[in-house]
């Protein structure tokens, strides 16, 4: 007879109960990821409930424990099918480059779906970043940027429509920015500065990448420039804690 998906593993060692000799929460953490590192990227878990029966433990802890585990990576949630193993997490290095690039090169294919699309006006901090005047039209693109297939991160540039016309108008499905600007424009963005912060997603970004509400994510402000000064967008993106690392090369200086 086959198991029941929300069933523990047989193949992979689990308690049927907590010691006693530890708190709680420390011990369930420790079994979860032993438990979580035996297992394969894309496995399903047992529920809460089943693990909580397992473990004989509160539902509430077990819920904690997962939660924690999501925040930190190691295991992702869908709404209404559970939660599963993940895999590694994706690196964003110190170079600049689109999304695209880094994902092909990750051996991942990249992908993108556009939310929305539109020109509006440059209020007074956008048209600051962008180096426009107040009131230019800018072009303002969301989209949902896709890693085989897996939501990843949300973008948003900001790019000026006078000097890039018909942007807006473009197919840009599937595409880089950075290198449809460079093929249309021969624009290329060599330089930029970014702020990154830890936020908790709006419920509407949340719904987009897939993820619950709760789970901690990176939001990336960037301005890009060409090799001569030139601003060539400003993009503000949220990507996925769970999926996603910063790494940042320091130096001390003497």
């Amino acid at each position: 007879m086959p198991r029941h998906r929300h069933e523990a593993d047989p193949s992979v060692p689990l308690p049927p109960t907590l010691s006693g000799t530890r708190p709680k929460g420390e011990e369930l953490d420790d079994i979860l990821r032993s438990y979580v590192a035996a297992l394969s990227p894309g496995q399903l878990l047992p529920s809460e409930r089943a693990l909580a029966e397992r473990l004989n433990v509160a539902r509430m802890t077990v819920r904690q424990a997962v939660h924690r585990l999501a925040a930190e990576g190691l295991v992702y949630q869908r709404h209404g099918q559970g939660t599963f193993v993940a895999g590694p997490k994706l690196i964003q290095s110190e170079s600049l480059i689109s999304f695209s690039e880094d994902m092909r090169a990750r051996g991942l294919k990249p992908g993108a779906r556009a939310v929305s699309v539109s020109v509006v006006p440059a209020g007074e901090s956008l048209a600051a970043r962008l180096r426009v005047r107040e009131g230019a039209p800018v072009v303002q693109l969301v989209r949902v940027r896709t890693a085989d297939g897996v939501p990843i991160a949300i973008e948003r540039p900001c790019l000026s429509a006078d000097r890039f016309p018909g942007l807006d108008r473009a197919d840009l499905t599937d595409l880089s920015i950075y290198e449809y600007l460079e093929q249309n424009w021969n624009v290329r963005a060599e330089y930029g500065e970014q702020r990154v912060s830890a936020v908790l997603p709006e419920p509407g970004d949340a719904a987009l990448l897939e993820i619950a509400p709760t789970l901690p994510c990176f939001s990336i402000e960037r301005v890009s420039y060409q090799g001569d000064g030139q601003v060539v967008e400003f993009d503000r993106s949220l990507y996925r804690g769970d999926r996603y690392d910063i790494l940042m090369r320091v130096r001390r200086e003497r």
